[in-house]
């Protein structure tokens, strides 16, 4: 008998001190991303530690043929089959066995908010872009907004009419290079490094299975952290997995800011040779500034939409066809959900911070006289 009581203690021995430990570490990594000045932040770890996390990440799980996530899930569902076993063939009364639960639940989630914030989080609290590159942020009025979908729709006409066996129809894949995501990395390496970012290791967009798993929640792509790779709803029209692409790369190179990965998901494709890259990048945004123009002016944008050529047209409605054959799941309760995590990263606006790329444009713009 005493051998027999002597396993479950050593077994909570072992598991209870792992759980403090991971409370305490997660309690503490969480102070100091209250407490430590974005300054340092942006010194010490996101051009510091981050960089070794970044290149250490892309030449492990990075080299894997499909998403690391599902690693991630399978090892979860592992955990939960793991703990309802524990659970009915352990000893004890219920009392001892919820308060057992709760220290591995507070212990996993310590955990879960160290190496959070320790393999990416802290980008969060980094300097803003706009204050490294030097640009001034202000408001766009809706007369700007109409003159700027205006100038990137003739943008648009330019570069659709480059891009080879384009017609009135819409794009497709095969508009598009095979190796998307290496151009897309390449481009946008070279831009950070033209602006004095660095850009370690060798970032990753990979598509997701089944189609329509983040369409379904209001979203189209995700950086995860613990596995450090980008992801893209594979059901996505190949016209929107370009910036997405370049969106969720934004986030592996360091920038928690969903209004500045927006930005830099547009310079990227802006400064691309591939017509059709520049085009979809470009896209992107003008359905962003399309999106703020329809609220306040509905028959102003109808009648200017309706000008375009068709090729554009076209691919607007399969874009939009596309993302009708995903109808939300719930979608009240996402933006509730993604809303409050933003805001507790510090991004005061929530999800209205991806707008801020219309801010961003505008600035990098009028700095580079475009």
């Amino acid at each position: 008998m005493a051998l027999q009581d002597a396993v479950p203690l050593k077994a909570r021995f072992r598991s209870v001190p792992l759980a403090y430990v991971g409370l305490a570490l997660g309690l503490l990594a969480w102070a100091g991303r209250l407490l430590l000045p974005e300054l340092w932040i942006e010194q010490f770890y996101s051009r510091g530690l981050f960089v070794g996390v970044r290149s250490l990440i892309d030449y492990t799980f990075g080299w894997l043929p499909f998403p690391a996530l599902y690693l991630f899930v399978g090892w979860l569902l592992y955990l939960a089959a793991k703990g309802v076993y524990r659970w009915r063939a352990g000893e004890g009364h219920i009392g001892q066995k919820l308060k057992g639960l709760l220290i591995w639940w507070l212990g996993f989630l310590g955990w879960g908010v160290f190496l959070f914030l320790l393999l990416w989080g802290y980008n969060y609290s980094r300097l803003p872009i706009e204050q490294e590159l030097g640009l001034q942020l202000k408001p766009l009025s809706t007369d700007e907004i109409r003159r700027a979908m205006y100038q990137e729709a003739d943008a648009l006409k330019v570069l659709r009419a480059k891009i080879p066996g384009a017609g009135t129809e819409a794009l497709g894949r095969e508009h598009f290079p095979e190796n998307l995501e290496e151009v897309l990395r390449a481009e946008q390496e070279a831009w950070l490094h033209s602006h004095g970012y660095p850009a370690p290791g060798r970032v990753r967009g990979k598509l997701i299975y089944p189609k329509g798993v983040f369409l379904r929640f209001s979203s189209a792509g995700l950086y995860f952290p613990w596995t450090g790779e980008g992801h893209v709803d594979a059901g996505l029209h190949p016209i929107q997995q370009v910036g997405v692409m370049a969106h969720e790369m934004g986030h592996g190179f360091g920038f928690g800011d969903e209004g500045t990965c927006n930005f830099l998901a547009y310079v990227t494709c802006f400064h691309a040779a591939d017509p059709a890259i520049a085009y979809a990048g470009r896209l992107d945004y003008w359905r962003t500034l399309a999106a703020n123009y329809l609220r306040v002016d509905r028959d102003g944008y109808r009648t200017f939409r309706e000008s375009l050529p068709l090729g554009i047209q076209a691919d607007l409605d399969a874009i939009n066809a596309n993302l009708m054959a995903y109808p939300d799941i719930l979608p009240s309760f996402r933006y509730l959900l993604y809303n409050s995590y933003l805001k507790a990263q510090g991004i005061e606006e929530g999800i209205q911070n991806y707008n801020r790329v219309l801010m961003l444009v505008k600035a990098w713009k009028e700095g580079q006289q475009i």
